[in-house]
């Protein structure tokens, strides 16, 4: 009884809502106390959170609030990142960070769009949402400053590997120009010096100094990459490792699981995320399927995409790896059961929902202990 006394004092309890439109130079700011039928929309600089602490208590005195007003705000997660939800949670007001790609558009060929129009949509479905439609929209999952920090690495690592395929890719692409085929690899300087062109004259001084210059860069991306690598490994043999890292090695102990997808599973999802169930985390993934069911029309549309794309993609490139060196787990059983003997089609939408299964398994496996049905453990030395 008394909790329930408590919940209706909440509920008739004042509240300001308030949506951000942000914008690199401004931000518009839209009020409402969720009764008024028109909402208060004013503009102020960008980033000055002194400036926002002064709207709020205007918005508060306009719609005859005391000082002490509960503040209930979100914004649409982007550029930004999550520094502003951090700063308004230290300033005691309730944040959301909404998924763009789940807000209600209209459909029309042609909608006016404005900042302000938008400010004041995200404010009518901020108050849809606490007023219970929770399926409004789609709240993000704010890390902790801890766990943004543990994804700096393997992303930094994954930047710089494309880097270095570009390189190379623009190296052989400058040298196929003039007709050589050649590829930078070891010794490639000595060698460039050496080669002759379509008419089998030296490299023109020109184009040989790019090529030099691009080999230099490619060179500097390498060097970038070691030296992560070696901060990785740094912390993987670290005695006083963080609960982070100790899920890495716990899952490296899979056959077929190594550092990278390892490190990616556990900083993007295992490390700071809490799963109630299977569902949730291969909603995490976005590999739940979606199926179409209207009238006469039943189909299957394939999986959401919804979730970590850096943990879906390892996910797939896994599952791949899985089949080849646990060739007689139960997951591994499944697949060649069902779907091996199929097309190339049917092997790839096979090894999207072996991914699905796998994932769940790595998941009860570094929170639980429970090793995949089936599955080898490595050797220890």
């Amino acid at each position: 009884m008394e909790n329930q006394a408590a919940l209706r004092k909440e509920d008739n309890a004042e509240v300001l809502y308030l949506a951000f439109e942000l914008s690199l130079k401004k931000w518009k700011l839209g009020f409402s106390d969720g009764r008024a039928a028109k909402a208060r929309v004013v503009e102020m600089a960008a980033g000055n959170l002194e400036a926002l602490k002064a709207e709020i208590e205007k918005a508060k005195k306009r719609f005859g609030m005391a000082a002490g007003a509960r503040v209930k705000s979100c914004y649409e997660a982007g550029r930004e990142g999550f520094w502003l939800h951090r700063a308004v949670d230290q300033m005691g007001i309730e944040n959301l960070v909404v998924e763009p790609a789940s807000i209600e558009v209209n459909r029309r060929e042609r909608r006016a769009k404005t900042d302000r129009m938008d400010a004041g949509k995200l404010l009518r479905q901020l108050l849809r949402w606490w007023r219970g439609e929770k399926d409004a929209w789609s709240v993000v999952r704010v890390p902790t400053e801890e766990a943004e920090q543990d994804r700096q690495l393997h992303r930094d690592l994954e930047v710089l590997k494309k880097e270095r395929g570009q390189h190379r890719t623009r190296i052989q692409s400058l040298l196929f120009t003039q007709g050589i085929d050649e590829k930078a690899g070891p010794g490639f300087l000595k060698r460039l010096e050496q080669m002759r062109i379509w008419n089998q004259q030296p490299i023109p001084d020109a184009m040989k100094a790019r090529v030099r210059r691009e080999y230099e860069r490619l060179q500097l991306v390498e060097t970038e990459i070691a030296e992560l690598k070696t901060e990785q490994k740094k912390q993987l043999k670290a005695k006083n490792a963080s609960a982070s890292v100790a899920k890495v090695k716990r899952l490296q102990q899979l056959a077929g699981i190594g550092t990278t997808s390892s490190w990616v599973f556990v900083m993007e999802l295992f490390g700071w995320r809490q799963f109630q169930n299977r569902r949730e985390v291969a909603g995490a993934v976005g590999i739940t399927p979606t199926p179409y069911n209207s009238g006469n029309s039943v189909r299957e549309q394939g999986i959401s995409k919804s979730g970590n794309h850096r943990a879906r993609t390892m996910a797939v490139e896994i599952a791949w790896s899985w089949l080849r060196l646990q060739p007689d787990s139960k997951l591994s059983q499944w697949y060649k059961d069902r779907f091996a003997g199929g097309g190339p089609r049917m092997r790839r939408v096979g090894i999207v929902a072996m991914a699905r299964k796998l994932v769940i398994d790595l998941w009860r496996f570094v929170e639980f202990g429970k090793v995949p049905e089936g599955a080898q453990l490595k050797v220890q030395h």
